[in-house]
């Protein structure tokens, strides 16, 4: 087998974008080093280079916040799927209808992403950001995304305490006309509120809405 290739430098780059997340949008040297592990020196000697080509920016404060080459790359990278235009009216309609939170995940390696999200409108929700990713270990769309097979008709997935346990989820698989998956659409909520009865509506919802867009995808 060969042995994995790894560049340090660039992994060392990648941590200091990695740091910054939704309660981290602004950091300093000093936080810095403390999420990554690296020496301030390191830090501003690759901060430097992430500045040249915009994956990084720091301001007249000293804070570091990531650059605007991350939304180019971002963007790219989400027209490459090119499901925005049915996917979110397909959000849309299921938050209105369970007043949850909808989100469009699909498979990166490990990890799952998820691409598009509509919020729910209460105050009290499931609350994701368009880009966020996590495990395909734990959670209904992380089920269809890992399970899928096409011998088996596809059918939603419902998860409860999984990732966290105040959450519940239910999931259905998206497909293309040639039957090979294309993401997982999914309704998340509060286990309080998003209980049994809601998720069992949800899960009739998602499997027509879902059946619906697996016919227009590409």
């Amino acid at each position: 087998m060969a042995r994995e290739q790894r560049v340090e430098a660039v992994e060392r780059a990648l941590s200091i974008l990695e740091a910054f997340n939704q309660q981290r949008e602004r950091m300093g040297l000093a936080e810095l080093a403390d999420e990554t592990g690296l020496y301030k020196s390191t830090i501003l000697r690759l901060a430097a280079s992430l500045q040249r080509y915009g994956y990084l920016l720091r301001g007249s404060d000293g804070l570091y916040r990531l650059g605007p080459s991350l939304w180019r790359l971002g963007s790219l990278y989400r027209r490459g799927f090119d499901l925005g235009e049915v996917v979110r009216p397909a959000l849309r309609q299921l938050v209105a209808a369970t007043g949850e939170t909808a989100s469009f995940y699909v498979r990166e390696g490990d990890e799952r992403v998820c691409l598009y999200r509509e919020n729910s409108p209460r105050v009290v929700r499931h609350h994701l950001d368009e880009g966020a990713r996590l495990p395909l270990d734990r959670g209904a769309a992380a089920h269809v995304l890992r399970e899928f097979t096409r011998d088996a008709p596809p059918r939603p997935v419902v998860s409860v305490g999984e990732r966290n346990p105040e959450l519940a989820a239910v999931a259905a698989a998206v497909t293309g006309a040639d039957g090979a998956l294309r993401g997982a659409l999914a309704v998340s909520g509060p286990v309080a509120r998003f209980d049994e009865g809601a998720r069992g509506r949800a899960a009739a919802l998602l499997a027509g809405i879902a059946a619906e867009l697996s016919a227009r995808v590409a």
